[in-house]
Formats: C-alpha cells, sequence, structure tokens
C-alpha cells in the first residue's frame, strides 16, 4: 500500500471536469468539492459527538465539538479564495452550471437537520439516495436533544418538549441553563462550545452571502434560487436561541 492507493489520488484527481475552457471553472469545481468533502467530515464528527452526548462522555464531546469548530473556521476561510474570482470571470462559465445550484448541496443539508434545523419540505429536491439519508436525519434527535439527555443524567429535570423542539424556549428551559452555567462547569463548557458551534454556522452563511453578492450582485441565482436574496434569509437565526437568551439574565 502506497500513498496514492491509500488516498485513491489518481481517481481523486480525474473528478474535476469542467464544462468550458475557462481558466476560472476548475478553481470552482475544486472549491465546491472541498466543500463537500469537508461536510462529510463535519457530520462524521457530529455523529461521534451524538454518540458521545448519550453516553454522557464529557470530554470526548468538549474535544469533538472543538475539532468542528476548527473545520468551520476552515470552511469560511475558503470564501477568501473563491472570493479572488471576479463577477466576469465568474460570468465567463456560469450558463455552463445550467441548474445546478449550491441549494441541492444534501451534504448541507444533513448538517442542518442534525443541529436540528430541520425543515421536511426541501427533502423533495434531492436524489433518491440522500433523500432517504435526510429522512433518517428527520426522525433522528438533534445535537439539542443528545445534550439534554446529558443533562438528564446529571439529575436535573428535562421537559420532553425541550428535546422534540430545538428552537422551543420557555423560562424554565432558560433558568435551567442558567443554572448549569453557575455550577456545572463541564456541561457550561458543552453549552459554551455549542454557542460557538452556532456562531460558527452563521459565520459561514454571512461569509457565503457576502461572496454571492459580490460575484453575482441581485442577479437570480443558479437552478432558479432568488440568489443573494434567499441566502440572506438564512442569516442570524440561531439554532440555540435560548444558549443566546440567556446572556443577558447571566
Amino acid at each position: 500500500m502506497n500513498y496514492p492507493e491509500y488516498l485513491k489520488v489518481n481517481e481523486l484527481l480525474t473528478l474535476q471536469q469542467p464544462k468550458s475552457k475557462e481558466h476560472d471553472e476548475m478553481l470552482f469545481i475544486l472549491i465546491h468539492q472541498t466543500y463537500e468533502l469537508w461536510f462529510k467530515q463535519v457530520l462524521h464528527e457530529l455523529d461521534f459527538l451524538k454518540i458521545s452526548l448519550v453516553q454522557g462522555n464529557i470530554p470526548k464531546s468538549l474535544h469533538t465539538l472543538k475539532r468542528t469548530l476548527t473545520i468551520l473556521k476552515t470552511l469560511v476561510g475558503q470564501v477568501d479564495i473563491l472570493e479572488t474570482m471576479t463577477p466576469l470571470e465568474f460570468k465567463s462559465f456560469r450558463n455552463r452550471l445550467d441548474t445546478a445550484s449550491g441549494f441541492e448541496s444534501a451534504q448541507f443539508r444533513e448538517i442542518e437537520f442534525v443541529l436540528g434545523y430541520k425543515r421536511e419540505n426541501l427533502i423533495h429536491i434531492h436524489d433518491e439516495i440522500s433523500k432517504q439519508k435526510l429522512k433518517a436525519r428527520l426522525e433522528t434527535p438533534s445535537i439539542w436533544s443528545d445534550f439534554l439527555s446529558l443533562v438528564a443524567t446529571e439529575n436535573y429535570t428535562i421537559n420532553p418538549q425541550w428535546q422534540s423542539d430545538p428552537h422551543y424556549q420557555d423560562d424554565q428551559l432558560e433558568a435551567l441553563l442558567i443554572e448549569i452555567y453557575q455550577h456545572n462547569f463541564p456541561l457550561s463548557q458543552i453549552c459554551e462550545l455549542l454557542v460557538d458551534l452556532d456562531e460558527g454556522l452563521q459565520e459561514w452563511r454571512y461569509r457565503h452571502v457576502k461572496m454571492v453578492q459580490r460575484t453575482i450582485g441581485t442577479k437570480m441565482g443558479t437552478g432558479g434560487s432568488s440568489g443573494a436574496e434567499y441566502l440572506t434569509k438564512t442569516l442570524f437565526k440561531p439554532l440555540f436561541p435560548s444558549l443566546w437568551n440567556i446572556r443577558a439574565k447571566l
């Protein structure tokens, strides 16, 4: 077994197949393929995090969250590379994309579902294999639900409704989280990393929006989407709102 065999390098390097002779299309393909590889790793880490939380393994949970956060920073950094492409350079091959759109990234949708941002109405746009994966994610407890399962093992009382809806907010849940921050340092560390994860995903969304705006402005996005207008609607929607709400109460 050698390096290219182990990593399937020769096969990997055949997967970049530009539809035009434009110089910049290769960069566009490579960046987005790299995103998909990182999305695969993020899902790998989040699935491991779910197991660690349910098993009550706080050290492993913290470690996995930190790795996931580092990957998110890499995803944000890759936008800098994509932004070296000018609007005219993108326009030179954009029509070759046909209906292809980042909106169709099933892996990113999986990440959203794992984190609790589940929208069943979006499953239909994907291929059959992706549909099955997304349906499974739809029925699987979110990271927030698994975190609350861990909290329950520490003799805290958990309302089942908090677990069924990651965006559910009430005074009792916030009071519980404040108590955790005040008296349970290990659990509060997980809370802070979940906030970091939430913030990291919002940062990636923001950079993505600005990149699209500087590349195509207000034009319609590929695949018939509204482009930057649609992406802007996804901004500033926290995954774990209760963890943000308690900031003013601590």
